[in-house]
């Protein structure tokens, strides 16, 4: 009965935070920020297996933090700019709402001292 439910069920959203969540792949997308590679140079530095490090690449990817290309019998997989800006959008949102907030708390506190 479970089974026959389970198509509809919504297991995983990737977003570029939750991808970023495992250790393993911050790794994978650091390298990816120096220099664009294929699996096997990906997999042959850390300590998962290749099919791993495929599997973590598809994460990265269905989080729009990495796009891949063929390259002869391989794919070349490279950060993709628009995912990290989107992360980069996520971080300055925070940061302006961090210092507003900053902002008021220091500004209700002078008002209180008068």
């Amino acid at each position: 009965m479970v089974s026959a439910i389970l198509p509809s069920v919504v297991t995983y959203q990737a977003d570029g935070w939750t991808a970023l969540g495992d250790a393993t792949r911050r790794e994978i997308f650091r390298r990816l920020v120096d220099r664009p590679q294929a699996v096997g140079e990906l997999a042959r530095d850390l300590p998962v297996t290749r099919p791993a490090v495929s599997q973590h690449l598809k994460v990265l990817k269905d989080a729009r933090l990495v796009i891949d290309q063929p390259e002869g019998n391989r794919r070349i997989y490279r950060v993709d700019p628009e995912g990290l800006a989107a992360l980069r959008a996520d971080l300055e949102r925070f940061w302006t709402q961090a210092l507003a907030n900053y902002k008021r708390i220091v500004e209700d506190s002078a008002e209180e001292d008068e």
